[in-house]
């Protein structure tokens, strides 16, 4: 009997690579969560969380993995806080998972189910932390409170780590994070504005 493979889930190097947004769809029933991520693809933001704070969360994450399996567009899952979470993440066939802090055992269990894990940092100590656990790419959270100075000050003694900001980005912000030194964008409840997207996608070509 022929033995089945099963593709190893992209790493972020490969996921951001010459993308630098990420839509975060968070709250939304499955339907209009799958129009905006077929939107997002179709536009050329490939890479897509969403999180996965409740049971019914997880089920929406399922139906938009469902969707970009359809694209070959790998999805992720976010707020993923605790083993719980990452159980649902890995059952709805997540590609990655994404977390508001750094938790090890959470950051362990995740790269152990071979999905690449991006933790929330605001402070160098959580950087080398992080670092420590064999972690790459890095998540700046909450960027809008951190500032885009904050990138520019970690460039000094992390200059290899490639940091996605978070949390408070836009359309009409994005473009300033890149240029203090953020590798990617990851853009959330901003989205409820239809305007978004598009606007966004003007960034990959800058």
């Amino acid at each position: 009997m022929a033995t089945v493979t099963t593709p190893a889930p992209p790493t972020f190097d490969e996921l951001f690579a010459g993308v630098p947004v990420m839509a975060i769809l968070r709250g939304m029933p499955a339907a209009r969560t799958v129009e905006l991520a077929e939107r997002a693809w179709e536009l050329g933001i490939e890479c897509v969380e969403v999180p996965v704070q409740t049971e019914a969360a997880a089920g929406v994450l399922a139906a938009v993995v469902a969707a970009g399996a359809a694209r070959g567009r790998p999805v992720g899952a976010g707020t993923v806080t605790s083993a719980e979470r990452l159980e649902w993440a890995v059952a709805a066939g997540a590609a990655f998972t994404v977390a508001p802090g750094l938790d090890a055992e959470v950051a362990r269990a995740s790269v152990a189910a071979g999905l690449p894990h991006l933790p929330g940092v605001a402070t160098p100590g959580e950087v080398q932390a992080a670092r420590a656990l064999g972690l790459d790419w890095l998540k700046a959270f909450p960027a809008s409170v951190l500032g885009t100075g904050w990138f520019r000050a970690m460039r000094g003694p992390f200059p290899e780590v490639p940091f996605v900001a978070t949390g408070g980005v836009d359309a009409g912000n994005a473009a300033a994070y890149l240029e203090a030194g953020a590798r990617v964008v990851a853009v959330g409840s901003a989205l409820e504005d239809p305007a978004q997207l598009p606007r966004l996608a003007g960034l990959l070509t800058r």
